[in-house]
């Protein structure tokens, strides 16, 4: 549809400059034509004035006409190119320029004898009999002072008049001509630069409504239609935006699902079977303590995975209150250690912990930073099999700094960057025993940003890891 509403602008903007074009050379043209007929007329009466003046001051001293006024007559017929009548002053025709003219007797109009007798002059167009063609006649009072004769008439051609008006409108016609045909390529070639772009607009916007956000508009002008398609650009790419979002949210969603599914089937496949195989009797009663063990720590696992994601949806609310104060970081720091030390002692590892002298009080929530730093910990234990396991404490940048650095087995380059996703599961050779949910460091993300600090991380595979958490100093 706006295909069609491209062509019709197309089509309006060109007719309608057109038609305003050619109305306007026209109106132009016509009011320039009668306005020189106009002006030649003019021009020409009042010369024709001037010249049968100029024939009475030469005749005024002649109260008849004799050879001598003739001769005259003659003269200024030539000079004049003017055909010249004398009547007295009953309108008769007494004398005439030419020596075979046929007027002699003849009289004149009434009206022009009496207007002519009075003193005043005449002008019309006759078309007398005789005359090969119409002329333009001025009549003038022949005489001297009060002593009027009668009357001179001098008659100029029409047809040089018209003649030079036909020229002058066969020249108007033509620059109208001329006129139209540029107004024609100009009009056309505007009516095109503004249907072209908004034919661009209206295929970049098909493409946009069939779902292409990435499609932009390529219209480099500063007018409208530009300020028209940087709109449509600007939708173009918040729509992009809001669907890559909406994809990453559906892709989000979608691994949630399939990893909350993965991690309740695992633990609910063996209850099953456990269960299935105790209610058959295929199990003794030693066989069955064992079961009911395995059976107790599946059921511990899901609650800690409801838990966790429990916690990280409240942290995404925003539902969790922090209770923060002023936190001692080296009693916190060992006593951490001591909470860990069996663990450590059984895998056969060192727990090496070091804080900076006069370390200022960390501003947190002690239970939350207990949990943060507690998760971070338990990783650092649950994936290095041999070696050291470092905590230190120290200040940094007006934040108190805890390194929790192992030598493990550590995380590969594109893994570190995911580590803090939901359900995700770095390729640290983790083994079947060593059970997570993978929601840890999501939650501990979320807690650390919570204090209004930050944690990042260094690691190279086989070379160890090393988590640095910052939490805030407290005031005073």
């Amino acid at each position: 549809m706006l295909k069609t509403v491209n062509r019709s602008i197309f089509r309006r903007l060109l007719f309608s400059y057109l038609l305003t074009v050619l109305l306007g050379l026209g109106v132009v043209g016509l009011l320039i034509s009668f306005l020189a007929k106009g002006y030649i007329y003019g021009s020409t009466q009042d010369e024709l004035l001037r010249k049968a003046k100029k024939v009475n001051l030469a005749i005024q001293e002649f109260s008849a006409i004799d050879e001598s006024a003739e001769s005259l007559l003659v003269f200024f017929d030539q000079t004049f190119d003017a055909r010249i009548w004398i009547f007295d002053d009953n309108g008769k025709i007494i004398a005439t320029s030419t020596k075979d003219e046929v007027f002699i007797g003849k009289a004149v109009a009434q009206s022009i004898a009496r207007k002519v007798a009075g003193g005043g002059t005449a002008v019309s167009e006759l078309a007398v009999e005789g005359l090969a063609q119409p002329m333009l006649s001025v009549a003038v009072p022949w005489g001297k002072d009060n002593r009027i004769y009668g009357g001179i008439v001098l008659h100029s051609p029409i047809n040089g008049i018209n003649e030079t008006v036909s020229r002058i409108r066969e020249t108007i016609l033509w620059g109208t001509l001329i006129g139209v045909l540029i107004s024609t390529a100009m009009v056309s070639y505007l009516s095109w630069s503004i249907s072209r772009p908004l034919q661009a607009i209206d295929r970049a916007a098909s493409e946009i409504g069939m779902g292409n956000y990435a499609k932009r508009i390529e219209i480099q002008s500063t007018d409208e239609i530009g300020d028209l398609a940087q709109t449509i650009n600007s939708m173009a790419a918040k729509l992009e935006l809001t669907e890559r979002d909406r994809s990453k949210a559906e892709q989000i969603r979608s691994d949630f699902l399939a990893n909350v599914s993965h991690e309740l089937r695992t633990p609910l496949t063996a209850m099953q079977g456990f269960l299935e195989a105790m209610q058959d009797g295929l199990v003794d009663e030693e066989r069955r303590q064992t079961y009911y063990g395995v059976m107790m720590n599946e059921t511990l696992h899901m609650n800690r995975l409801l838990d966790d994601i429990t916690m990280l949806d409240k942290l995404k609310n925003d539902e969790i209150a922090l209770s923060r104060h002023p936190v001692d970081v080296e009693a916190f720091v060992r006593r951490l250690a001591l909470k860990f030390e069996s663990l450590v002692s059984a895998k056969g590892l060192r727990l090496h912990v070091e804080c900076e002298e006069g370390l200022p009080r960390a501003y947190a929530d002690y239970d939350r930073l207990e949990q943060i730093v507690g998760n971070v910990v338990n990783n650092a234990i649950k994936f290095t099999e041999r070696g050291d396991i470092r905590v230190k404490a120290a200040r940094v940048d007006g934040f108190v700094e805890l390194a929790v650095t192992d030598t493990g087995i550590g995380i590969s380059a594109a893994d570190r960057e995911r580590i803090w996703e939901r359900f995700f599961k770095a390729d640290r050779g983790r083994a079947k025993n060593r059970k997570g949910t993978g929601l840890g460091l999501a939650i501990v993300k979320e807690l650390v940003e919570l204090h209004g600090g930050s944690i990042a991380v260094e690691s190279e595979p086989e070379r160890g890891s090393a988590f640095r958490i910052r939490i805030p100093i407290a005031a005073g």
